[in-house]
């Protein structure tokens, strides 16, 4: 069995985890042969299924759960590349009931902004022909293909029905982007009026596409923590480094189309998950931190649909949280995090993935407390063997793009949202551009 073919058998093991029969309701009995065939393949009716947009779940802080009743949860997602069919991936994975989704709808955004939808593209998504499904606890949950003609680069609007009493506790805590919640069944309308702006993607994980057209597609997943997730950004601008890198790809003249899938989470580690002290203020946030990449890998990575790249940024929350929002028993040197990073490289090649890593940035001053001596040596030594060690397919220098060239243990100012760690939007554009599109030819 080839590579790439394992990695596909590889996803669908992870995907259709849950395949929807019946009432709409979502089991794991053994699926269709023929859909199983088609799946291990990466093909629908035409083409392939690439990935186009994903951002990686997390749970929610004890104590901090939000309960929505008869309540539409209306999102937006930008897609990086278009195709002739799409499907969503709804997400209740770290919930401990089942997720009733009584009724959900996708359509192009109307405008560069809101939640309105355009005129005559709006669709209702069904899940093994049915209009509603339970996703089980502890589980995603594909949609069936929609018939939706996506622009590269185009708005996704989603809209999600929760009919009865929901705990939203599969989040994506830090989107940069804000949806709504209105009252009723509203999913099928162009326009609604909101009860409450939503700050965070709920029950939703990815869109995948589908285009006849689009044989050589293939998707790059940016694996990272905050500064992937795109910090300290303009919110609902788009203006995350794979959003701009996605840009590039787009504008490149006789480039083949590739998704970029932002699997950054804000506070993620390479080697532990949360794990805030016990009467700290991180108990009330660490949980959006994510499960560590090397516990996240298989969801976040292997099962996006038509991966072949992946570019890891990984490093700087394992310096620098430990004391913090962090035992200091978590504290970790940089041969274990390079040994983290073979790892990651490890199960990439096994599933055929070329992995890319980029250097850790610089974060001397930072407000946050993460400076010091000791992590900047650590820093420099991980980047060292980033660099020269040959272990990884290609290499990212972020740091060169965007240190201080006074100071190399500080970020440049004319990046520096003001944090000293987190890059500001032309920070994020000279990350983008410090990606050489020739890794992914």
């Amino acid at each position: 069995m080839s590579a790439l073919r394992a990695r596909r058998l590889r996803a669908v093991a992870l995907l259709t985890g849950a395949l929807v029969l019946g009432a709409g309701t979502a089991t794991s009995a053994a699926p269709d042969p023929s859909v199983v065939a088609k799946a291990a393949h990466g093909r629908g009716t035409g083409g392939e299924w690439v990935g186009t947009w994903a951002s990686a779940p997390t749970a929610v802080p004890a104590g901090g759960v939000t309960v929505l009743q008869d309540r539409t949860v209306r999102q937006v997602v930008h897609a990086s590349i278009g195709g002739d069919s799409l499907q969503v991936r709804f997400t209740n994975e770290f919930g401990e009931t089942p997720l009733l989704i009584g009724e959900a709808h996708v359509g192009l955004r109307a405008g560069a902004s809101g939640t309105d939808v355009q005129p005559g593209t709006d669709r209702r998504i069904t899940f093994g022909g049915s209009t509603s499904t339970t996703v089980p606890a502890g589980s995603p949950l594909l949609s069936d293909p929609v018939q939706l003609s996506l622009p590269d680069g185009g708005d996704l609007v989603v809209s999600i029905h929760l009919p009865r009493s929901t705990p939203v506790t599969t989040v994506h805590a830090f989107p940069y982007q804000d949806g709504v919640v209105a009252a009723g069944n509203v999913t099928g309308a162009a326009s609604v009026t909101p009860t409450a702006t939503l700050g965070q993607w709920v029950f939703l994980s990815g869109v995948s596409v589908l285009s006849p057209e689009r044989e050589r597609a293939s998707a790059i997943v940016a694996l990272g923590d905050s500064i992937t997730d795109g910090a300290e950004t303009t919110r609902g601008a788009n203006r995350r480094w794979p959003d701009l890198l996605a840009e590039r790809l787009r504008e490149a003249r006789g480039f083949p189309d590739r998704g970029v899938l932002n699997e950054g989470v804000s506070g993620n580690r390479l080697l532990h998950d949360p794990n805030p002290p016990a009467g700290s203020p991180a108990e009330g946030y660490a949980a959006f931190f994510g499960e560590s990449a090397l516990r996240r890998f298989d969801r976040d990575v292997a099962a996006q649909p038509g991966v072949e790249h992946l570019v890891v940024l990984l490093g700087v929350n394992d310096l620098g949280h430990p004391g913090t929002s962090a035992p200091e028993s978590e504290a970790v040197t940089a041969q274990q995090i390079i040994d983290a990073h073979r790892q990651l490289i490890a199960r990439a090649h096994q599933l055929g993935i070329t992995a890319i890593g980029g250097t850790v940035l610089p974060f001397g001053g930072d407000t946050l407390g993460f400076s010091s001596e000791e992590a900047e040596a650590a820093r420099q030594q991980v980047n060292h063997w980033i660099r020269t060690s040959g272990e990884y397919d290609a290499v990212v220098d972020f740091d060169a793009a965007l240190r201080d060239p006074r100071d190399h243990r500080r970020l440049n100012p004319r990046y520096d949202s003001g944090d000293h760690l987190h890059p500001d939007d032309a920070g994020m554009r000279a990350m983008a551009e410090a990606v050489p599109l020739r890794l992914f030819r």
